[in-house]
């Protein structure tokens, strides 16, 4: 009975937690059918509903809500007990969920990911790539990557990346078709690359500051594109300008495929930080990554 019972309460916890029988059953490598008789056979012997099943979804009850957040605080403690015991261990071992946008994951991350991963074989890393700015801690994440300006005040945070900068850019045939803009305001006139922010639905506005004056333009263009690569490719065909990282574009630049405008309105900002909770307790495994990653 007791047996039964903690097995079918662990694969309960995961099912209340991903909203799901699909991922939940890919993350306890079992079938969803199986999954699905285990709920059954536990709410039949607790003598009580404890999630609510749809064609679509599944969601806890108002008790099995109840029970996943009485639950939740043990399965952390036991989980940290044998993290503990895991870095009793001479090898460093552990899993660790990092989240972090498209440009800091190739920039950033992983460049130094490689070589960790070699060093550390039995550190397993799972990055889940995402330019919204998701919540960490209800996404279940180690840590994530964001630029400091944007790390809430909660968290701790690690400096891996120097300064950026961002740079508007255009080929030398778009701009002797259509001009160059001598400031901000004038891109109202130009074709621009719009990219669409996943978090709030909206397109993103150009921001710009010189001499204490801050602009932030909302531009138009015949395109939209969320990837960072296909943008500077479209600029590079002439399909408009693109506002990007500077540190993507600079062989570009070099080579002439694209030219740099508006350079004295894109003055650098606070680069890239880790975060995380500051409650959570954390493994070797963790530590290593963190000082892998932090910038002297």
């Amino acid at each position: 009975m007791l047996k039964d019972n903690v097995n079918d309460l662990l694969s309960f916890m995961v099912v209340a937690r991903e909203r799901s029988f699909t991922r939940a059953a890919a993350q306890l490598g079992v079938s969803q059918s199986a999954l699905s008789h285990a709920m059954r056979n536990l709410e039949t012997r607790l003598d009580v509903r404890l999630l609510t099943r749809t064609t679509r979804s599944v969601a806890p009850t108002a008790a099995g809500e109840q029970l996943f957040q009485r639950l939740s605080p043990h399965l952390l403690e036991i989980e940290q007990e044998l993290t503990a015991l895991r870095d009793m261990r001479d090898t460093p071992a552990g899993n660790i969920r990092l989240n972090a946008g498209e440009h800091a994951m190739s920039s950033v991350l992983w460049p130094v990911l490689k070589p960790f991963m070699a060093q550390y074989p039995d550190i397993h890393i799972e990055v889940t790539v995402d330019n919204g700015l998701t919540d960490i801690v209800d996404g279940r994440f180690d840590a994530g990557v964001r630029l400091g300006e944007q790390v809430a005040k909660d968290m701790i945070a690690v400096r891996i990346a120097p300064d950026m900068r961002m740079a508007v850019v255009g080929s030398a045939d778009y701009f002797s078709r259509y001009g160059v803009p001598e400031s901000p305001e004038q891109l109202a006139s130009h074709c621009c690359i719009n990219m669409r922010l996943p978090t709030l639905g909206g397109l993103y506005a150009w921001e710009f500051e010189k001499d204490g004056r801050e602009l932030r333009v909302r531009v138009e263009g015949q395109l939209t594109l969320n990837n960072l690569p296909q943008r500077i490719d479209a600029a590079v065909a002439g399909l408009g300008l693109a506002y990007v990282p500077e540190d993507t574009v600079l062989d570009a630049i070099a080579d002439g495929q694209l030219v740099r405008v508006l350079e004295s309105w894109c003055p650098p900002f606070d680069g890239y930080h880790l975060y995380y909770p500051s409650r959570r307790q954390h493994t070797t495994a963790f530590a290593l990554l963190v000082d892998a990653l932090r910038h002297p």
